[in-house]
């Protein structure tokens, strides 16, 4: 994993578009902005949330009000490049941002030959991943990207952990590359989080497998005061701590795994808590019987499908003397109401804590959606992939190629 040192290099040293806007280094500059628009869409092509849209209004606006000629574009969906398809226009986020910006926003199909948009004007560029040369990141598309503007702006930490044309070749190679607001604050989030965290440091990693969030798990357990598992990977915790699951999803083969976590965490004096009291079932399924149990008392056919309502308890009082808490995933079956009461004592033990709390996922998302605490949380993560990848104790190309261009 980075060392504090490194990764704060990495989230610090970057450009940020609001100070360029600040300074008047904007005006009547052309200014590329990579938002991530990826909204989700219904059969006939209707948006049905627009949250990204929204947020990615401030960095366009904000370029805007500094009199930039504005370029806007994003990936949307999973196109073949150089096979656009109707499906696959932008045309429906386009009306969208219109519609919040209170102004007209042109959608421009053939782009990469030259835009035509005045100081003060917006256009919306069509989806960049039709493209051809995009998700290897073409050297000749990426220059031609580059000189469409005076200034590239990423805003798009959805995209951040890929290096593709439209988000790290163009910052290769733009006359100046920078960070827009959204990104700017993922970065000022995740250094304040990972990099000079305020003691002590508690992490909740759960989900389904400990395969997917193995090299986070030890990462992390050389850097945090706590380290939470709840999920599927609680219950392979549980295996390596010698607790029978039943036949609750698990993964035997990487109990060797979990036992070296919580070794690493032993050795400096940190822990796993290893759930005392589980909620179990016979079957999966939203009208399931839930049995409260000790985690001794586990028989053959249980599930496991919840942390129980004294390990909750015990969890809570840990987040409520943390000093920074990072979150990714619920720690049960929250979409079913009988295996929900982990997930939301946790959630509500984040929302009263005095820590700084930084949460990411699209299930734990969901959870805080549920239950009501986004103005609780001090920063919410818009980036999955990105996010997981941080936490790795990864690069992101999109911070690496912003600290190179900064310096």
């Amino acid at each position: 994993m980075l060392t504090g040192t490194s990764l704060l290099f990495f989230i610090m040293q970057f450009i940020r578009f609001s100070d360029l806007c600040a300074s008047g280094a904007a005006a009547n500059k052309r200014v590329f902005i990579r938002a991530d628009l990826n909204v989700p869409q219904d059969d006939a092509g209707r948006i049905t949330e627009d949250t990204r849209i929204r947020a990615s209004v401030p960095c366009i606006q904000m370029a805007l009000d500094a009199g930039a000629a504005v370029m806007v574009t994003s990936h949307l969906g999973r196109p073949t490049e150089g096979a656009f398809k109707p499906e696959d226009s932008l045309a429906p986020v386009a009306a969208r941002l219109g519609e919040l910006l209170g102004r007209n926003v042109p959608l421009i199909p053939d782009w990469l030959g030259g835009v035509d948009v005045a100081p003060g004007n917006v256009v919306m560029l069509e989806n960049c991943r039709v493209n051809k040369g995009e998700k290897k990141c073409d050297e000749a598309l990426s220059k031609q990207m580059a000189a469409l503007c005076d200034i590239f702006v990423h805003d798009a930490f959805g995209t951040a952990h890929r290096a593709e044309a439209s988000t790290y070749g163009i910052a290769q190679y733009a006359p100046i590359a920078c960070a827009g607001p959204l990104l700017a604050a993922e970065m000022d989030a995740i250094g304040k989080a990972l990099a000079a965290p305020k003691r002590p440091l508690i992490a909740i990693v759960a989900g389904s497998k400990v395969s997917t969030k193995l090299t986070i798990l030890e990462a992390l357990s050389s850097k945090v005061d706590g380290l939470i598992v709840g999920g599927g990977i609680a219950n392979t915790f549980m295996l390596a701590a010698g607790l029978k699951i039943g036949k609750s999803l698990a993964e035997p083969d990487l109990v060797d795994a979990a036992k070296t976590v919580i070794a690493s965490m032993k050795a400096r004096g940190a822990a796993v808590p290893i759930p005392t009291d589980v909620v179990c079932a016979k079957t999966f399924s939203a009208d399931a019987v839930a049995t409260v149990k000790l985690a001794t008392e586990v028989v053959d056919d249980d599930l496991i499908l919840d942390i129980g309502p004294q390990t909750a308890s015990l969890l809570a009082s840990q987040l409520m003397q943390a000093g920074t808490i990072v979150w990714n995933g619920p720690v049960g079956v929250f979409e079913f109401d009988a295996f929900a009461g982990g997930t939301k004592t946790i959630a509500e033990a984040i929302a009263k804590s005095s820590a700084f709390s930084i949460a990411g996922g699209g299930d734990t998302l969901a959870a805080i959606a549920k239950y009501g605490i986004e103005k609780d949380v001090s920063y919410i993560s818009t980036g999955g992939g990105a996010f997981l990848e941080v936490l790795e104790g990864k690069t992101l190309p999109a911070f690496e190629v912003l600290a190179k261009r900064a310096s």
